[in-house]
C-alpha cells in the first residue's frame, strides 16, 4: 500500500519556528515529527511514500532524500500554489489501489493496519480516523432567543462533545475522480462531494493517544508525552 503525507503547509500557528523550519520537521524529542510518522508507516508494511511539499520543501527533501536511510522509497509532489489538503492528490502517481493519507503534524499511537482493516471491512471509499474531543466553555450559555428576546434556557459553563478528524484517512482510488486537477480543494469539500454522490464514507473511532501539533500548547505537550511514551511511538 502507498501512503501520502501532507507536508506543504506554512504552519502559521507555530510561528516563528516555522519561518525557518517546515512544520513536519519540528523536533519531537530527538526526532522530527515526520520521522516518527514514517517509522510508524514502515512498521505497518508501507514502503512507498509521497511527501506533498510546498513551504520550505528543499529542507524536507534534503533531510529525507530518496528515503534509503529509512529503508523506504520516498518521492515528492511539489505545490507551486497552495492546493488545500486534498488538491495535491490529483497530481500523485501510483494511487491505483487502497492508499493512506496522513497530515504531517500529528502524533498518535493509532495502529495503521487496524485502520486499513476497518476501512476494508466496512467497504468504504473513504475512512476518516476520528477522535472524541470535549470543549469546555467557561461562560454561561444562553439558549435560543426568539424575536421577542425570550430566552429558552441558560446553561452554566457547558462541555460540548465533538467527533473530530485525526488527519489520517484511507481512500480508494475512486475518490480521485472527485478532485479537480490544479484547483484548491480540501478534505471537507471532498468528503461532502462523496456524500452527495452517495459514496460510502465512514469514520473509524479511536480513543487512544492522538494530538494535533498545530499550536504551541499542543506542541509542548506532545514533547512531554513523547518522553514518557517514546518506546511506543518508535516501536522499540
Amino acid at each position: 500500500m502507498k501512503a501520502v503525507v501532507l507536508a506543504g503547509g506554512k504552519g502559521t500557528r507555530l510561528a516563528p519556528y516555522t519561518y525557518v523550519l517546515p512544520k513536519p520537521m519540528m523536533p519531537i524529542g530527538e526526532h522530527t515529527i515526520l520521522e516518527i510518522i514514517l517509522g510508524q508507516m514502515k512498521r505497518a508494511g508501507i514502503e512507498a511514500v509521497t511527501l506533498a511539499v510546498g513551504h520550505l520543501a528543499s529542507l524536507i527533501q534534503a533531510y529525507f532524500n530518496s528515503g534509503s536511510r529509512f529503508e523506504m522509497k520516498i518521492d515528492y509532489a511539489y505545490e507551486k500554489n497552495p492546493l488545500g489538503t486534498a488538491g495535491p492528490l490529483a497530481f500523485i502517481e501510483g494511487l491505483d489501489d487502497t492508499f493512506l493519507v496522513c497530515n504531517g503534524d500529528i502524533l498518535t499511537l493509532l495502529d495503521i493496519n487496524d485502520l486499513v482493516a476497518f476501512h476494508k471491512a466496512n467497504q468504504a471509499v473513504c475512512t476518516i480516523a476520528s477522535h472524541q474531543r470535549t470543549h469546555k466553555i467557561n461562560l454561561g450559555v444562553i439558549e435560543h432567543v426568539d424575536d421577542s428576546y425570550q430566552v429558552a434556557g441558560y446553561i452554566e459553563k457547558p462541555s460540548l462533545n465533538f467527533l473530530v478528524s485525526m488527519g489520517m484517512y484511507v481512500f480508494e482510488p475512486k475518490v480521485l475522480d472527485y478532485i479537480p486537477k490544479g484547483e484548491y480543494f480540501d478534505f471537507p469539500t471532498l468528503v461532502n462531494a462523496l456524500l452527495k454522490a452517495e459514496e460510502r464514507v465512514v469514520c473509524c473511532p479511536y480513543d487512544g493517544y492522538w494530538r494535533d501539533l498545530g499550536n504551541h500548547e499542543d506542541y509542548i505537550a506532545a514533547n512531554e508525552d513523547f518522553e514518557k511514551l517514546s518506546s511506543q511511538f518508535l516501536g522499540e
